[in-house]
């Protein structure tokens, strides 16, 4: 058994669910409106050159529909594929979910926290979009919501922060918008307050070698993070990468599946063994994409074969980090 207190052999989001909730807890994906000020002209108009968010959001997440109806139509989707969750985390995805005035965030977030099966929020936002305010009204906003529940339960908030990348050469090339000086301050000012923080990263950016995206490891391993989410890079249609990428494809270094296997293992031996990993890579219908995808494979297939090449390489999450790894694991 390792430290994380079971036998897979990464610190899984399933097992912090449950070691957080007793149980299975599913994410409900919500598209409520949200803009990004890397688009409205606040700071570019352009947004970041990869970013195509309709790639990634389900059928029933719509802004169009209100946050209710979207959480109802979630639940009864997750019903069909996933018969043990019984729990649910209204999950803010598209675009950047601080972005309003606190009064109206407080409005959208107190809905999706009123509907039955709901006992907690995941924000995803930008580092830049994080102040004091906002999370001082999600800290009365959790103090609330759990007097308000019912005897017994309890109401989460999670933020999740894009981070994309631990260079600034790489963030001011994708024209991310802010630099890194920013996520890590915005990592800290969420841990100080006492919320869970998750940060998304991609491998495979433009400009970066695989030693640069090892090394990237040591740095997130001292961050505050209690999650963390690992994307390959995809081209998406439609996107100034995707121009890039056909003018220029020797810029770029697209995984193999192999490939990526390998470096993930090798990256997450190098990461603290406290940090939960939510995903390994990002799955998108091919009907989005420019770059070729992994033989169609769904997410849960990418994630047993990484599965089993971590057990064919006798290795573990953080192997490498700590200078002894017998006080790791106990594997009987």
């Amino acid at each position: 058994m390792y430290i994380w207190g079971d036998n897979r052999r990464f610190n899984s989001y399933n097992s912090y669910f449950t070691r957080e909730f007793g149980g299975r807890v599913q994410k409900i994906s919500i598209d409520a409106g949200f803009s990004c000020p890397n688009r409205d002209g606040k700071i570019s108009t352009g947004g970041c050159t990869f970013c195509r968010n309709d790639a990634f959001n389900p059928s029933y997440c719509r802004p169009e529909k209100s946050i209710r109806q979207q959480i109802e139509e979630g639940i009864e989707f997750h019903q069909r594929r996933y018969r043990r969750a019984k729990s649910y985390l209204a999950y803010f995805q598209p675009y950047s979910n601080t972005y309003k005035p606190v009064d109206e965030l407080e409005k959208i977030y107190r809905e999706a926290l009123s509907i039955e099966g709901v006992i907690g929020i995941v924000i995803g936002t930008r580092p830049d979009c994080i102040t004091e305010e906002i999370l001082e009204m999600l800290k009365h906003l959790s103090f609330r919501a759990k007097r308000e529940t019912s005897e017994g339960e309890t109401s989460s908030i999670i933020l999740e922060l894009g981070v994309e990348s631990v260079y600034d050469s790489t963030l001011s090339r994708i024209n991310r918008g802010h630099d890194f000086a920013t996520a890590k301050s915005a990592i800290e000012l969420v841990h100080s307050y006492g919320f869970p923080c998750g940060g998304h990263f991609i491998f495979g950016l433009p400009g970066e070698t695989r030693e640069m995206m090892l090394n990237a490891a040591n740095i997130i391993s001292e961050l505050p993070l209690t999650t963390v989410k690992f994307h390959q890079l995809q081209i998406f249609k439609d996107t100034k990468m995707a121009d890039e990428y056909l003018a220029n494809p020797s810029d770029f270094h697209l995984f193999s599946l192999d490939d990526y296997i390998e470096f993930v293992i090798d990256f997450i031996e190098r990461l603290n063994p406290n940090i939960v990993i939510e995903r390994f890579a990002g799955e998108v219908p091919p009907r989005f994409l420019v770059s070729k995808p992994w033989l169609n494979l769904r997410y849960d297939q990418v994630l047993a074969l990484i599965e089993k090449r971590l057990a064919e390489r006798n290795t573990f999450q953080g192997k490498k980090y700590l200078s002894s790894s017998s006080s790791l694991s106990s594997l009987s």
